[in-house]
């Protein structure tokens, strides 16, 4: 199952865990270093949700993010859910 959001299109972005050591030079010392640099991937606050659509009487089941919540509660559920193409 892909970790996609049906509505905005977020999908798990790659990103790095920068270590540092030292202490800053305002704070009187030589300065910060980088020592470490991982890789690690962000991932979309994904939730499953039955959304019940009102105009079609019945609910839908997307996976969805909880930005795209807040945007289905703003704009209305059919409006959004057409917009994304999911109906």
């Amino acid at each position: 199952m892909s970790r996609r959001c049906d509505i905005t299109g977020v999908v798990p972005i790659k990103g790095h865990h920068i270590r540092r050591s030292g202490k800053a030079k305002k704070k009187g010392g030589i300065g910060t270093h980088v020592t470490a640099n991982t890789p690690r991937i962000f991932q979309p606050n994904l939730k499953t949700k039955r959304i019940f659509v009102p105009e079609l009487k019945r609910y839908v089941t997307v996976k969805l993010t909880a930005r795209a919540l807040k945007t289905i509660s703003k704009n209305g559920t059919l409006a959004t859910l057409k917009a994304a193409g999911v109906l």
